[in-house]
Order: C-alpha cells, then sequence, then structure tokens
C-alpha cells in the first residue's frame, strides 16, 4: 500500500506530467492542462476515443468475468476430461 501511494505522489507532484504552456493554449477547454501536442483536428476524434475506451472497457468486463467464473459446467467440456484423465 505504501509503494502504491509513493508512486501516486510522485505521479501527481511532477510537473512532467502536465502540460507546457505553448501545448495548453492548442488544447480544447475539456483537455487544457492535461496533455501535450495539438489538440483534436475534428469531432470525429472524440468519437473514434469514445469507441476505443468502450471497446477497452467491454473487454476488461468480460476478461474479468471469464477468468473469476468461466461457468464451463457441461460433462462434455474439454476441461471435465482433462481433470478425469487418471
Amino acid at each position: 500500500m505504501r509503494k502504491l501511494f509513493l508512486v501516486l505522489s510522485l505521479l501527481v507532484t511532477n510537473n512532467w506530467l502536465l502540460a507546457c504552456p505553448v501545448c495548453e493554449k492548442q488544447q480544447p477547454k475539456v483537455l487544457r492542462g492535461v496533455t501535450h501536442g495539438a489538440g483534436p483536428q475534428s469531432d470525429w476524434d472524440y468519437v473514434i476515443v469514445w469507441v476505443g475506451v468502450i471497446l477497452v472497457l467491454c473487454t476488461l468486463f468480460y476478461s474479468l468475468k471469464w477468468i473469476l467464473r468461466p461457468g464451463e459446467k457441461s460433462i462434455n467440456h474439454i476441461k471435465q476430461h482433462i481433470l478425469s484423465a487418471d
């Protein structure tokens, strides 16, 4: 827990994570001070990013769901064959 707190505090307090003044002027109000580089070129950039975020969250959800509770209860499933083999 201490290590996590230390890493988070170092990340938050370092200025290298924040945008420089030149980049800050190029960003829209929502992203100002957060990111470097040129801002989004069109509204499609936001759509592409949000679709990516949704896909990643869905993938994470189903990955965790099927890792924690796989649900293969069929007698014919390959897992049952391997577990019962002597």
